[in-house]
């Protein structure tokens, strides 16, 4: 009897205190949101900071990015080489890509001025045999809904060289299907994606914005991936040659110490 009057009264105190519980459970998820809020802003605030320094160097950068495009205009298929020397941008010029890169003297990626708000990537060529056009540009705007608003210079071909799939149409009897990877297709694309797996203009844009234009003598002091292969196949073709020959001329010895 004594057992059951002590578990009551541990249930009644549990039920008199189940609220006090739940009023300090409350009051700590009230504080830790009003520590989150107070986190938030700071984080914001740090955002715009970040965002004032990036504007600031990029004003800083902008000579010497000019700069480095002079110089860069005065080496041979530079911009080509850079490309393809690339590990994903490389798989974007098909064999046609390639011949008009030739003449591509320069490019530019430059922030709006609000940075947050989006970018221009400009390619500018040399008068060519293929498209009127000596500057293309290709625009992202970034919208307060989420969204982007892709924009492109429309590309001018010269009669029968348009390459509306990557490949010239001097190419008959020789045509590529419309789905074949072509540099040109992707810098045309500027319909609005609704699968979010199939943002490839942004992938593209991305790597050429972050990753090559910052250096792009990395990527034209690389080499070449196929050659790098071919390199080393010949090393290890060379190296089973060499211990071929060694194995002969162990066998000779041996051969030479049976006679003695």
């Amino acid at each position: 009897m004594v057992a059951d009057k002590t578990k009551k009264l541990k249930v009644s105190e549990k039920g008199e205190n189940a609220e006090e519980i739940d009023g300090e459970l409350v009051l700590s998820i009230e504080k830790l949101q009003e520590m989150q809020d107070e986190l938030e802003k700071i984080n914001e605030e740090a955002s715009d900071k970040v965002l004032e320094i990036e504007q600031k160097y990029n004003e800083i950068r902008k000579p010497l990015y000019d700069q480095r495009n002079d110089l860069i205009k005065s080496i041979p298929d530079f911009w080509l080489t850079a490309f393809l020397s690339h590990p994903a941008l490389g798989d974007l010029l098909n064999e046609e890509d390639q011949k008009i890169f030739k003449h591509l003297s320069s490019l530019e990626v430059e922030d709006h001025k609000d940075v947050k708000s989006g970018y221009s990537i400009t390619f500018n060529f040399n008068p060519n045999p293929y498209f009127e056009d000596t500057k293309l540009v290709k625009t992202f705007t970034f919208l307060e809904e989420g969204t982007t608003k892709v924009t492109a210079t429309p590309i001018k071909w010269k009669e029968g060289k348009d390459i509306p799939n990557g490949v010239s149409q001097e190419k008959k009897g020789n045509k590529r299907a419309a789905s074949d990877v072509s540099f040109f297709t992707w810098f045309s694309d500027t319909e609005e994606k609704e699968d979010l797996d199939d943002l490839i203009h942004d992938e593209v844009a991305e790597l050429i914005k972050d990753d090559l234009w910052p250096n792009p003598l990395n990527y034209f002091n690389s080499e070449d991936p196929d050659e790098a292969e071919e390199d080393d196949d010949e090393a290890g073709d060379a190296g089973k040659d060499d211990d071929d020959d060694s194995e002969d001329d162990d066998d000779d010895d041996d051969d030479d110490d049976e006679d003695e």
